[in-house]
């Protein structure tokens, strides 16, 4: 007689919604690339530049020195003081040590910030587009995601009244993403200043992703804890992953009020356990050290975002069936394919299979973001032009 095998936690087993969110596209353009065929990626926001040698000196140094054993769960005095200052010197408000916890970088920082306001089964305000996997860590937290559109008409803008209309009796939360991934929209003092007015009249926690706050092409970053009163109902996620290239170190952190720090601190002690030490030392270097490191970053993706306009001619009449979305931040650009007649996966399908480009379709970041690509900007210049180039050119033989 055969058993029944035992039947796993409901919570892991919808953790990613059963859809693949356009990642087929991006798990068979890696197998062609490794089968010898030459196709561009432009799909994941990795750094095609290593982490410098400075921070990974620091690094080996800590290694070699001996630090190697547990750590502080928290994080080690000497970093969350640095971050602190380092929160300290952008904002109005600032932070200090008791403000931060280390994490493994800032998908655990989302997921802690998840896991410290949502109980089982309550909703989480999500803005669509979305970081790929800000419905599925909601869904990780046992909270229900409750997707809300910024349109794209808008620039990708936050509608506050969609939120407000959107928001159930048992909505803890609105997490947001800003400057954004996918889309490059840096929200705007005044949606943020509404959105902050609707947390504190409706008693709602905001999450703030704010991994790309380093790279801002257009207009200027605005933390919305900054704002008044919202110092204690704000949890913001940073991380050194994009500003300094240290995607693999897996550093990060979240600012918060003290209190929920602390209980963020004990959900660590039952988790993570921390970071190693080393990691935390090079950190720290990063932090006091190497801002060359991180100015030079923001200034490629800047550089590489205004050729990437450039070459797919984002001028009236210069190109059909594709329009350059011009990033206020990050390391994206967003193509408008919709001229074409095609759903991004549909085009993101043919592009690969004709031209070996690989991007991933906007419908893997929410329904605001179809008809869309998103491209990572993490190829040096010249090859950046030539693949939107081409995309340019593939577009406007489909209208």
């Amino acid at each position: 007689m055969e058993l029944s095998p035992i039947e796993l936690s409901q919570r892991i087993r919808t953790v990613i919604g059963g859809t693949d969110d356009g990642w087929s596209l991006y798990y068979r353009a890696r197998a062609m690339k490794a089968a010898g065929e030459p196709v561009v990626m432009l799909t994941i926001g990795d750094h095609d530049i290593k982490t410098d040698t400075s921070i990974l000196d620091a690094m080996k140094a800590s290694m070699d020195a001996g630090n190697l054993g547990y750590s502080s769960v928290m994080g080690s005095d000497a970093l969350r003081d640095a971050i602190a200052r380092r929160v300290s010197a952008r904002t109005t408000i600032g932070a200090a040590r008791e403000n931060i916890i280390v994490t493994p970088g800032g998908q655990a920082a989302l997921f802690a910030s998840l896991m410290a306001v949502l109980d089982p089964g309550q909703s989480c305000i999500v803005l669509d587009p979305f970081y790929a996997t800000f419905a599925q860590t909601v869904r990780a937290a046992a909270g229900r995601a409750i997707l809300v559109e910024t349109p794209a008409d808008q620039g990708f803008q936050p509608d506050i009244a969609a939120i407000e209309q959107a928001l159930e009796p048992d909505t803890r939360a609105i997490l947001i993403n800003s400057p954004n991934n996918p889309t490059g929209a840096v929200y705007s003092a005044d949606r943020l200043e509404a959105l902050a007015d609707l947390c504190l009249r409706r008693g709602l926690w905001l999450i703030s992703d704010e991994l790309y706050d380093c790279q801002v092409h257009d207009g200027a970053h605005l933390s919305p804890r900054d704002l008044p009163g919202m110092a204690e109902q704000c949890l913001t996620v940073g991380s050194l992953s994009k500003s300094h290239a240290m995607t693999g170190s897996r550093l990060g952190w979240v600012v918060g009020p003290a209190g929920a720090v602390v209980r963020l601190g004990e959900l660590a002690t039952t988790t993570t356990y921390g970071i190693p030490g080393f990691i935390q030392d090079a950190g720290l270097f990063a932090l006091t050290q190497a801002d060359a490191v991180e100015t030079a970053i923001a200034a490629r993706y800047r550089r590489r975002a205004r050729a990437a306009l450039e070459a797919i001619g984002n001028q009236p009449g210069a190109n059909r069936g594709v329009r350059a979305v011009p990033p206020q931040g990050g390391m994206y650009l967003m193509l408008d394919i919709r001229e074409t007649g095609l759903t991004g996966d549909e085009f993101a399908a043919r592009l690969l299979d004709a031209e070996r480009i690989a991007v991933m379709p906007g419908e893997s970041f929410g329904n605001a973001a179809a008809g869309h690509l998103r491209i990572a900007l993490t190829l040096p210049e010249a090859e950046l032009r030539d693949a939107l180039g081409r995309i340019a050119v593939f577009a406007s033989g489909l209208v």
